[in-house]
């Protein structure tokens, strides 16, 4: 079975920075559509950073709130996801869960009603 794991979260100040991980068990990493999702209590899931694989190279995609902030990476090797976080803002404080389709990324990768596995989430709280 795919079980995805999330790392990483935390509490830091307005401007610091966090850096999230997200493992893979069961599957191999190589050839599955990955990204990060947040969100906030009472608020719906939103899209912050997706490797888009469909094209000749992947490309990675990211929210215009996030975009020069955050930055999403893989390692093969350890079949990781990662999400460095700079700059916080308050705004950015909800629940970040790593996010995983098998295949081609959906015709529009931010979109997360498409991914089928989940992690369980990690908290990331920015205070000001």
């Amino acid at each position: 079975q795919v079980q995805l794991v999330e790392s990483g979260g935390g509490s830091v100040q307005a401007g610091g920075s966090l850096r999230l991980s997200c493992g893979g068990y069961g599957y191999a990493f190589v050839g599955w559509c990955m990204g990060w999702f947040r969100q906030v209590p009472g608020k719906e899931r939103e899209a912050v950073a997706v490797l888009d694989i469909n094209g000749p190279e992947t490309e990675a995609l990211y929210a215009d709130s996030v975009r020069g902030r955050f930055t999403i990476s893989q390692d093969n090797t350890k079949q990781s996801l990662y999400l460095q976080m700079n700059s916080a803002k308050p705004e950015d404080s909800a629940m970040y869960y790593c996010a995983a389709r098998y295949g081609y990324c959906p015709r529009d990768p931010l979109r997360g009603d498409e991914y089928r596995y989940w992690g369980q989430g990690t908290q990331v709280t920015v205070s000001s």
